[in-house]
């Protein structure tokens, strides 16, 4: 009779932990985030940026309509790496979480109780049978009464709050990157230049404004804007990235 592998069984059960303490799904889902496309939060002196690559996947496919970051509210943006049908639905109940907020306290909700509200849904999927975790990490960057703030959450339900994080094919290289690189005074325009050129350090080609989305907040604007490839292409070129 044959018998398959020992860890089967665990391997299988989304409630199950095995006997070293995992539960192989959960893992799963991280390695699922590993093979996303590239993304980065980073936080400068009075302004939080997110950086996402975008692939052409398929060669028919417009990159100008492939949207990589989000307005979650006003003052709340976020990107995503994994699986991108887990993130849309994550990034749409993002958008509940801060709806309701404001309609039931007339106020823009703070970070943390979003990203909160997110990761509680994440560890959810983790202990339910019938279910399975999401594939996904998403970074956010906001602005609330205590400042700008970059926060990332796992597929298991962690968050934490990072001056500078990353998440996908891309992430050891550009945490190594900004690990060398990143200071806390930076202005938004040199936050956004260390963001593409640690992104370039993940990538085996130069940038191109098409290939890259950017979204920022500013502690003096409070609002979450997107650049436009025209004005990505002016970061790139003085970023000195595009070969």
């Amino acid at each position: 009779m044959a018998f398959g592998p020992a860890t089967a069984g665990y391997d299988r059960g989304i409630t199950i932990f095995s006997p070293d303490g995992k539960l192989y799904q959960v893992e799963y889902a991280a390695v699922a985030v590993r093979q996303g496309w590239t993304i980065i939060g980073i936080q400068g002196a009075d302004s939080a940026v997110l950086i996402s690559e975008k692939r052409r996947h398929a060669p028919l496919i417009d990159l100008r309509d492939l949207e990589k970051i989000f307005i979650i509210d006003t003052h709340i943006g976020a990107t995503f790496a994994g699986l991108g049908a887990d993130g849309r639905v994550l990034i749409d109940y993002a958008r509940i979480v801060a709806i309701r907020h404001r309609f039931i306290y007339d106020e823009p909700i703070d970070m943390e109780s979003l990203v909160r509200s997110i990761g509680d849904l994440k560890q959810l999927f983790t202990q339910q049978a019938g279910v399975r975790p999401f594939g996904v990490s998403l970074i956010f960057a906001g602005v609330d009464l205590r400042g700008v703030h970059i926060y990332k959450t796992e597929p298991n339900g962690l968050y934490f709050r990072y001056y500078a994080t990353a998440a996908g094919s891309g992430e050891q290289a550009v945490v190594e990157y900004l690990e060398k690189n990143f200071k806390t005074d930076m202005s938004l325009e040199e936050t956004i230049i260390t963001g593409l050129k640690a992104l370039r350090s993940s990538v085996e080609t130069g940038l191109e404004p098409e290939r890259v989305e950017i979204g920022y907040v500013s502690l003096k604007e409070k609002i979450f804007k997107k650049l436009s490839p025209q004005e990505i292409a002016e970061y790139i070129s003085k970023a000195g990235v595009s070969k």
